[in-house]
């Protein structure tokens, strides 16, 4: 199979309603604009018919493909999983929402090619180009949520949470597998452990409009993403990542496969992967 120069990967969870509209844009997207691309939606233990619908797509689309994770592990675990096993020169990771619109991409794209090894995009950097705005609540609550990860975790970042992020795979190898936050609190830890490496880190405006059907609760999330805040500052201060990076002085080998078939999970009649991986 072709070695894409792009991977999308699509955490999704109980998406049933949302994911035809994604795969249509995704994958429409993919097509009108020629790129050279791959998607893997990675579904996180679904109870709805989230699987079923990936699997009804990939009879038409060849470079759809469909990861499981083993039962209901999160949003940071699930985009790891994806990662991971994500063939392309860059991989990225999107919502399923499209908050930020699929052709966005080509933002984060070109940061990679002018240098960056890791693009982010951020609502904040140019609020003009929010199309949709978050209620006044949700706005304060992320503010201030993005004030206390810059404090405590030293993140410049306007935008640590924006689930539209871009990395050369390289770079992917080395930052997911260090990776040890499984839920809403990857972000600022993925780019703490890019930041500890010495990754160039290219923060991008990009267009962005809320989706009222969003999942996370600021008040329950958030208190878990601060308490995952302190989980991340104290793995640093006992050394812990310093240990993991000292670990992978050799990277050569350690690039994951794309994903394969396995018994479990034939290929279709069009010889698309079904796939089923856990990550270390």
């Amino acid at each position: 199979m072709a070695h894409p120069q792009l991977s999308i990967v699509i955490p999704a969870y109980n998406e049933s309603t949302r994911l035809e509209t994604a795969l249509s844009r995704v994958l429409g997207c993919i097509e009108g604009r020629g790129w050279d691309a791959e998607v893997l939606v990675v579904d996180d233990g679904s109870k709805d018919d989230t699987a079923a619908i990936v699997e009804h797509w990939m009879e038409t689309h060849p470079r759809l493909n469909l990861v499981r994770n083993p039962g209901n592990r999160g949003k940071g675990y699930s985009v790891r999983n994806g990662l991971l096993q994500a063939a392309g020169d860059i991989v990225m990771f999107t919502d399923a929402d499209l908050s930020a619109p699929i052709e966005e991409a080509e933002r984060l794209i070109a940061a990679i090619h002018a240098g960056a090894d890791v693009a982010i995009g951020s609502r904040w950097l140019d609020k003009q180009k929010q199309t949709k705005h978050q209620p006044i609540y949700r706005r304060f609550f992320g503010r201030c949520f993005n004030a206390v990860t810059r404090m405590v975790m030293g993140l410049p970042f306007e935008d640590t949470q924006c689930g539209f992020k871009a990395f050369r795979r390289p770079a992917a190898q080395v930052i997911f597998r260090l990776q040890r936050i499984e839920r809403w609190g990857f972000d600022p830890e993925i780019l703490f452990i890019a930041q500890k490496l010495g990754y160039t880190v290219q923060e991008v405006a990009v267009t962005w409009g809320h989706d009222e059907r969003s999942k996370m609760s600021y008040l329950r999330d958030g208190m878990k993403m601060l308490e995952e805040m302190a989980i991340i500052r104290t793995n640093s201060i006992a050394g812990r990542y310093d240990k993991d990076i000292a670990a992978l002085t050799d990277t050569s080998t350690m690039v994951t496969p794309q994903v394969t078939p396995t018994p479990s999970a034939p290929m279709s009649d069009s010889g698309v992967r079904i796939a089923v991986q856990k990550t270390p």
